[in-house]
């Protein structure tokens, strides 16, 4: 080995181990980004996912987690008549990609307990103000809205964007709760009588439909006699009907029936 080449060799170590000790690569993993720090005070420059280059001497980098995250608090709130509500919220949020140098500079990594959940707390509780408690069970996807709308807009100041939230629960107190059982077991009983009363009305329609019925069919009868020959017409019917058998025995003073044996005039 001559010269030039030990000359390559003690080179080649010598960045080696500047490499090793002062460490300049940096590798951002999918769903980060890299905050730069010159001489530990945050920078304009923030690096993207993959291979990075940094100036060993003055630059740090302070790696931030984009992906999306999960926060899950209990909440508890008085509603618009005054009862207590307790819930669990889940924020499914990240943080803004472009922003995560201001994101660290003012809340390093602490942001979910310094912003996020002090938001939930604060909007729950003016959002559950604005419903009865019955309300909040009938009209859930409504109250989800606007919490979720109130942390979007909020919490975006902060840079902090919400994808998505869910309420777990609604859970009032014991009286409540029994006040609500009563009130649906009366409204099943009433709607109980209801359902009878009307069954009772049809019947009782159905019955002065019948009668009315019959009493138009004996009008129409007794007139069709009169009109027809009054008790010749009548007579008339009842020889119709008559099997020409006569009766057995005669009671004295008696008559045939139905047949007049009067001589014509």
């Amino acid at each position: 080995m001559d010269r030039k080449d030990i000359i390559k060799v003690v080179v080649g170590i010598i960045i080696l181990l500047v490499i090793l000790i002062f460490n300049p690569i940096v590798i951002v993993r999918a769903g980060e980004r890299g905050v730069v720090l010159n001489w530990g005070a945050v920078s304009d420059i923030i690096f993207d996912e993959g291979f990075n280059l940094k100036v060993p001497v003055y630059q740090k980098v302070e790696k931030m987690d984009v992906a999306v995250q999960k926060e899950e608090y209990p909440a508890s709130a008085a509603s618009k008549d005054l009862q207590i509500v307790s819930t669990k919220v889940t924020i499914n949020y990240r943080l803004l990609p472009s922003r995560v140098n201001w994101i660290y500079q003012n809340l390093r990594r602490d942001y979910s307990a310094r912003v996020i959940i002090p938001t939930i707390q604060e909007y729950v509780k003016k959002t559950t103000a604005r419903y009865t408690a019955e309300e909040l069970i009938t009209r859930r996807e409504e109250v989800k809205e606007d919490l979720r709308l109130a942390l979007s807009d909020n919490l975006a100041k902060s840079y902090i964007e919400v994808r998505d939230i869910f309420i777990t629960d609604f859970n009032f107190s014991e009286e409540f709760n029994k006040a609500i059982e009563a009130k649906v077991t009366a409204e099943q009983r009433a709607l109980e009588q209801r359902n009878v009363l009307e069954q009772v009305k049809y019947q009782a329609e159905q019955r002065i439909a019948a009668a009315t019925a019959e009493a138009e069919a004996i009008r129409i009868q007794a007139r069709a006699i009169t009109q027809q020959g009054g008790k010749d017409y009548v007579q008339l019917k009842a020889i119709e009907k008559w099997d020409g058998k006569l009766p057995v025995q005669m009671i004295p003073g008696g008559t045939v029936p139905f047949i007049n044996l009067r001589p014509q005039q």
